[in-house]
């Protein structure tokens, strides 16, 4: 991972503590992964050790670089419980995102590290340590102003992630969170009405297939959420060229009181944002 691309500068510190962050988690999770008994229906609510433990793993190594920095992560581990959780400098964690994935052994869970400087995102990786229908596991990175990059497998170089250019709905890849009723469409997606549709347990999957021009559009509805679930993959798409808001084209904030997010999510190549949001106002 030494080229790592032009114009990262800005954020080269808070790049490489994320990404040896998520690596020192990768590697556990993968071994933790390999022993896990699987739980073929485990609940949307599901958090294990290896969420703690990885979120530890994580969380150690940001402090150990940037000790005065605010911490936000999804699990109550000691490192979040004695820290500040609010702050101008302020890292979001979500240690396995998808833990649902992780529990059934499907491969769609992801670790995401983002790092926000003044409320504007600088930092974001998402990574797939464990393959699910790709060769090796994925790593997908991006730094404020200096784009969206890609690395799969161990000997890979970095390369630029670039969204589609699709220009109509109709012809668009979406994805989204996997239905709980199988085969019943919801009323957004009723109304996009997109040409094909891919679920993950992922949010930072789905965020990372848009910005890496592998789905046009990715649909979250969920009324309520929080900071972690999204925030690294968001860089990805926008760095990528794409645009995030909320579901009626709000502006999304991180930082606020118990990290909550309320407006929903909607994550585009940019070109059939407002065209979508307009379909689901009907």
């Amino acid at each position: 991972m030494s080229d790592l691309g032009k114009g990262m500068r800005m954020y080269e510190r808070e790049l490489q503590t994320a990404l040896e962050a998520v690596r020192l988690a990768g590697d556990f999770l993968v071994k933790a992964y390999a022993d896990f008994q699987v739980i073929p229906n485990a609940p949307a609510s599901i958090t294990t050790d290896a969420d703690r433990q990885s979120q530890e793993i994580i969380l150690q190594r940001i402090i150990r670089d940037f000790p005065g920095d605010a911490l936000c992560a999804e699990e109550a581990t000691a490192s979040v419980r004695v820290g500040a959780h609010t702050g101008p400098r302020l890292w979001i964690v979500d240690p396995i995102d998808g833990t649902r994935g992780f529990a059934m052994k499907n491969g769609e869970f992801s670790v995401m590290v983002g790092f926000v400087d003044n409320g504007a995102i600088g930092v974001g990786v998402v990574a797939q340590p464990v393959p699910a229908n790709h060769a090796a596991g994925r790593l997908t990175y991006a730094v404020r102003g200096a784009g969206c990059w890609r690395i799969d497998g161990p000997n890979e170089e970095p390369q630029r992630c670039q969204v589609t250019n699709v220009a109509d709905l109709a012809q668009a890849t979406l994805t989204q969170s996997r239905s709980r009723n199988p085969g019943q469409k919801s009323r957004y997606l009723t109304a996009l009405q997109p040409a094909r549709v891919l679920e993950s347990y992922s949010a930072g999957l789905k965020l990372a297939l848009v910005a890496r021009g592998e789905a046009d559009v990715y649909l979250n509805t969920y009324d309520a959420f929080h900071d972690w679930d999204i925030c690294a993959g968001h860089i990805l798409v926008t760095e990528a060229g794409g645009e995030v808001t909320g579901i009626k084209g709000e502006t999304l904030v991180y930082g606020l009181p118990e990290a909550w997010q309320r407006a929903g999510l909607l994550a585009s190549n940019g070109k059939i944002h407002q065209a979508a949001i307009g379909k689901m106002k009907v």
